[in-house]
């Protein structure tokens, strides 16, 4: 039976519950003098008490005063702040990257501050290590390279992926990012520099959801590239070949997973940034066999339904109104059908009446306009989403945004097109005679420059009234009279990490539908009624480890109502089933990594 007992002291409400600071027990290190002080992970600095110096072998190797862990942070705060000042004026892309510099150089040296810093100031820093700039640090890549971090497999390495795995020091791996850098964000084949994506996406793990840094691995499969400037870069790290096809790519991928799984049965492999009929079939493919998810198809489907979900409630309607939204996607790739079958297989289960039936107020918009079935060389994936001829009076295949949104006078505006500006004014101004007198529109494209309208234009064409979300990150709209505009980031990063935790502390064999699920409406709820009548949707990333908390611990309860948890470290499927609501979120807290200096102790 579960002792209810062992978490009494932390039975704390949502808004209040604390993350454990109390200092670690002590780290066995195999290193001494220069390798620690070489070492990001173990490295203090010169926060190395003068006991450890001694016995560490690093008397005369550091300056002879101790800082603390506190000073030092506010050291780095203070060369931050300056670099901010410093900047102020230029180029908005310059900004970024020197932002970037000055975290990775704190990252190179001493992981622990760098995870405290990002941590606490999560608001600030996201936007840094992970979208936007991270787009511009991956087209950059090859030339800011100066230390490897995670995982290179690529197409020569066929047939030694399976030794080639055990290179890698940590004895334990849990959670695993995967790119083949075919779609990164919306800026296309950037082969080997994709793997940006899958470092940013795992230091959000580590801040987000508390995931040990030592137990993460980013990793790029590079299988060539089709990027003709790339291949001509003189700088450029990868293959210098077109990228691999058919069966041979997938052969690729999966021996890499049959490494993987063999090393660490327990991993999670979140895959990141293929192009689309890649990231469907890998998904296809290995969803059922390993503990994976694409965070693409089914992390931002599952924020874009949380969104959905809000603008339902924003608009002064019961949730089970849901199911008479008329939602208008512009978009066919992987996340614009990743939310499609999301947002079907929701309303299917609130009107209980069918996928089939669900699929009526749904509209898919691609780049050669309306997708109905007179469409010729339909995508398969796209398919069952097409329209019956003469489905809405007037429209035709090919129809166009501005025609649709015309006649269909959606309650919802969702673009997940990846193509900057398409929600042109006329567009805009056609929702104002939405069936909805609070219409939302969704512009979730990123990068920034990709966005498919601004929210300053959204509120000048569309109107005051409406819901707002983006993809990247945009100011609040100041209306006048002391009305405000309000942008909600759908960002991935308020489900992935929840995802990832909650399907790790539960020991998940695989990652369903029903957890995914879970996670949405967790975070749809999140919000009070207060803010959602307000237009605000999604929660500040500022409370981004309480959100994850609470995905997290929904996820894990999903995977044990589908008998599909079996356990994880010393808490074992039988324990979590007898977990109550409270008992499962403090569980998910007290196992959340913190970043603390330990106590280092050698050993030969």
């Amino acid at each position: 039976m579960w002792n209810a007992a062992r978490f009494a002291a932390s039975s704390l409400t949502r808004s209040t519950r604390r993350f454990s600071t109390a200092i670690p027990g002590p780290c066995i290190v195999h290193k001494r003098g220069a390798d620690i002080l070489h070492d990001p992970w173990f490295n203090k600095d010169t926060g190395f008490p003068l006991t450890e110096r001694d016995r560490l072998g690093l008397r005369g190797l550091l300056p002879p005063r101790v800082i603390s862990f506190e000073q030092q942070y506010a050291r780095f705060m203070e060369s931050y702040r300056s670099l901010e000042k410093n900047t102020k004026g230029q180029p908005e892309g310059v900004v970024a990257l020197a932002k970037w510099r000055i975290l990775n150089r704190l990252h190179d040296r001493n992981e622990t501050l760098y995870y405290r810093v990002l941590i606490d100031n999560i608001q600030d820093f996201a936007p840094v290590i992970y979208t936007p700039t991270v787009g511009l640090v991956c087209q950059n890549y090859s030339g800011l390279f100066r230390r490897p971090r995670g995982m290179y497999f690529s197409a020569k390495d066929k047939g030694e992926m399976m030794s080639m795995i055990y290179n890698w020091p940590a004895h334990q791996v849990d959670m695993i990012v995967l790119t083949d850098g075919s779609r990164i964000l919306g800026l296309g084949d950037l082969g080997v520099q994709g793997i940006g994506i899958p470092i940013g996406k795992l230091d959000m793990y580590v801040a987000a959801a508390g995931i040990n840094p030592q137990r993460i691995l980013p990793v790029m499969l590079d299988v060539g590239t089709n990027n003709q400037k790339l291949l001509e870069d003189r700088l450029y790290l990868g293959l210098r070949q077109r990228r691999l096809e058919g069966e041979e790519y997938i052969s690729i991928v999966d021996e890499f997973m049959e490494a993987v799984h063999t090393r660490w049965p327990k991993a999670i492999v979140q895959f990141e940034d293929f192009q689309m009929k890649w990231a469907f079939e890998t998904l296809q493919r290995y969803r059922k066999r390993f503990c994976t998810f694409n965070d693409d198809i089914q992390g931002t489907a599952g924020v874009a339904l949380a969104g959905l979900l809000g603008a339902v409630r924003a608009q002064g309607r019961p949730l089970a109104d849901f199911v008479k939204q008329k939602i208008v996607v512009v978009g066919a790739g992987s996340a614009g059908l990743g939310v499609l079958n999301m947002a079907v297989q929701a309303v299917a289960r609130m009107a209980g009446n069918g996928e089939a039936a669900a699929k009526y107020h749904f509209f898919l918009i691609d780049k050669d306009g309306l997708v109905t079935k007179e469409r010729k060389n339909l995508d398969p994936m796209a398919a069952p989403f097409a329209k019956d001829p003469g489905a809405i009076d007037g429209l035709r295949e090919g129809a166009s945004l501005v025609e649709v949104v015309k006649k269909v006078k959606p309650h919802v505006l969702l673009g997940l097109s990846g193509v900057g500006g398409v929600f042109s004014p006329e567009v805009l101004q056609a929702m104002r005679e939405s069936d909805s007198a609070k219409p939302a529109i969704f512009a979730m494209s990123n990068p920034t420059m990709n966005a498919e309208c601004t929210a300053e234009d959204a509120f000048k064409h569309a109107g005051e009234n409406i819901v707002f979300g983006s993809g990247s990150p945009f100011d609040n709209v100041d209306l006048g009279n002391g009305k405000v505009g309000h942008v909600n980031q759908a960002n991935n990063m308020y489900l992935f990490p929840g995802i990832g935790l909650g399907a790790l502390l539960a020991g998940a064999r695989i990652i369903s539908d029903g957890m995914l699920q879970a996670a949405s409406e967790c975070l749809a709820s999140y919000m009070t009624d207060e803010d959602i009548q307000k237009g605000i949707l999604y929660p500040s990333i500022h409370s981004i480890r309480h959100i994850t908390v609470e995905v997290g611990a929904a996820v894990l309860r999903a995977a044990v109502t589908e008998e599909l948890a079996e356990g994880h470290c010393e808490v074992g499927p039988k324990e979590l089933m007898n977990m109550s609501k409270e008992e499962t979120l403090d569980y998910v807290t007290r196992s959340m990594w913190f970043p603390v200096y330990s106590p280092l102790v050698h050993e030969k």
